[in-house]
């Protein structure tokens, strides 16, 4: 098994239809229209990155990191977030999520990001802690627009937010994103990536 890594336009079509096939099982579509065959995932402007666990060929798992510059208590980061996860229903417990969102997170660290942020489903927070990733107690991510904000703590949602601080700045500012909302603003397409 290996992990491969896109730009998402550049994921090799073969892949990037079983990653789709992964993301319609995981979260069928409301009856509206299908995306085009290739059509990206993600609003380029996030520059979407690809990553896979392929075993011979097969898309055993795969995430997208998006990215984009944040401003939180008066300091501006490069963030990063996990978009996507999926792992292939016949593979899941078999620890593949797992060992992806780690390499999600050191690739992450290498592509010199100040920090990680995202939510998850309350009950994916133990998945995503063994994966090295850490909760931020009564945080809140404020995704969508600044005119159309789509907040993690909406009626109906039950998020926990998660992250992770790379960089020594991002370190030191570690406790002004606990107990905060944080403005994300992702924009339309990915409203809380």
């Amino acid at each position: 098994m290996q992990i491969l890594s896109f730009p998402e336009e550049a994921t090799p079509p073969e892949l990037r239809t079983q990653v789709r096939d992964l993301q319609d099982q995981a979260w069928p579509s409301d009856g509206g229209p299908a995306a085009p065959a290739g059509a990206p995932t993600h609003d380029p402007l996030l520059r979407p990155w690809s990553m896979l666990l392929v075993d011979g060929g097969t898309v055993v798992a795969a995430l997208d990191i998006l990215t984009k510059e944040l401003s939180h208590a008066g300091a501006r980061y490069a963030a990063g977030g996990l978009s996507t996860v999926v792992t292939r229903r016949d593979r899941q417990g078999l620890g593949h999520g797992g060992r992806l969102v780690a390499a999600a997170r050191e690739a992450m660290i290498a592509k010199d990001l100040d920090l990680g942020l995202f939510t998850c489903d309350r009950p994916l927070r133990a998945f995503y802690e063994r994966a090295g990733w850490q909760l931020l107690p009564g945080a809140v991510l404020v995704g969508g627009t600044p005119g159309d904000p789509f907040p993690s703590d909406r009626p109906g949602f039950d998020k926990v937010t998660l992250g992770g601080f790379f960089s020594a700045r991002a370190r030191q500012g570690r406790m002004s994103f606990h107990h905060s909302r944080i403005e994300l603003y992702p924009g339309e397409t990915d409203k809380l990536w």
